[in-house]
């Protein structure tokens, strides 16, 4: 923080102190098994039990609330130091104290961060964990995952449809939580990684404005919360609940935490949600398909059911609607937070959903 001129000793030693615990959270970051056992299992999984005990007792997202604070903070010490600009002149004290303060705040936030959660991104993978294959897959297989994929959201859909419209389909941030919890609940029952205590799901508070950025969702780590974007389309909620939900659980990356969303999803008795989960995963498969092999794809898409179409469609109208040029630089400013974060291959890492969905289906394709 900044402080007055007569502080900057004392905002030296604050900053030598910062800098040796961030340079020691970094180290520990090296060592996967040390993370896992010591931070992950025990201190993370601790902590966000009791971040989400707090915010859950709070109808908003109280990590929006924080945010809004934090920058409120920012432009007062900024209002601060341009006065004593106005009034002690540009005295070597003066000046020194703006960097030093934004230095030492800057790496008290990155010790928050990994602290609070930041640390899960050094976990050995999840997949490995959940014993999932990372066997490669040939043009051949690709093409044989799309259909796999298609026979079962084409199977969902009509029993959707017995059911109700799915064009009504409507949720509350309420309804979401509980759904996503009882979801998470069921697949706890065949494995242990999937305890979800004291639910915290939240209805992002600005939309408008994450809706423009290109979000459907994101975790807040101050919070412990798993925010939605409410305003996406209704056929997404599901799926994106589970994957912010992974996040709370320390997952920290993108492409497990899509990993972790398919199967809860995919294996709730919520016909919703499996439609959610199917629908999701395909959407990447046919990106990849599109990629590699446009005339397979031409094909395969049009044995897509109409409903599945048309959810498409919307989708496409969705964010055309809502995107702006601003898109574009938080697409570039996510993929180097990722590659700070061990994600060696940015937002790419987001595809990598397709090579697991294919190990987990080998044998039935």
């Amino acid at each position: 923080m900044i402080i007055t001129p007569s502080g900057n000793r004392p905002l030296k030693k604050q900053l030598l102190i910062s800098s040796l615990l961030a340079l020691l959270i970094f180290v520990i970051g090296f060592n996967s098994h040390f993370v896992e056992k010591l931070y992950s299992e025990l201190f993370y999984k601790y902590v966000s039990l009791v971040q989400r005990s707090i915010s859950g007792l709070f109808p908003f997202s109280l990590g929006d609330i924080f945010y809004l604070l934090l920058i409120a903070f920012i432009l007062y010490q900024v209002y601060k130091y341009l006065k004593k600009l106005r009034t002690g002149g540009l005295k070597r004290e003066v000046l020194l104290s703006a960097p030093l303060g934004i230095l030492n705040f800057t790496l008290v936030l990155y010790i928050a961060f990994k602290l609070l959660w930041g640390l899960n991104y050094a976990r050995p993978s999840i997949a490995e964990q959940l014993k999932i294959g990372n066997e490669k897959y040939s043009p051949e297989q690709l093409t044989g995952l799309a259909r796999f994929l298609i026979e079962q959201i084409n199977r969902i859909q009509v029993q959707r449809l017995q059911h109700h419209d799915p064009a009504l389909q409507h949720y509350t941030a309420g309804e979401l939580e509980h759904l996503a919890a009882a979801a998470y609940q069921e697949m706890y029952g065949k494995n242990p990684f999937f305890s979800y205590r004291q639910p915290a799901l939240k209805k992002v508070l600005n939309t408008w404005t994450i809706t423009k950025i290109g979000l459907e969702g994101y975790y807040n780590p101050l919070s412990g919360e798993a925010n939605v974007n409410m305003r996406i389309p209704a056929h997404s909620l599901p799926f994106v609940a589970c994957h912010e939900i992974a996040h709370q659980l320390g997952v920290g990356r993108e492409d497990e935490a899509n990993l972790v969303g398919y199967l809860v999803a995919s294996n709730s008795s919520d016909l919703n949600f499996k439609y959610s989960a199917v629908y999701s995963v395909l959407r990447n498969v046919l990106f990849e398909l599109r990629i590699k092999m446009p005339e397979q794809y031409e094909q395969i898409a049009e044995t897509i059911n109409e409903e599945t179409i048309h959810d498409f469609k919307r989708d496409r109208e969705f964010w055309m609607k809502y995107n702006s040029d601003m898109y574009a630089y938080m697409d570039v400013a996510l993929d180097s937070f990722l590659k700070l974060n061990n994600q060696q291959k940015g937002i790419n890492s987001y595809q990598d959903i397709v090579i697991w969905v294919y190990n987990l289906h080998r044998q039935e394709l």
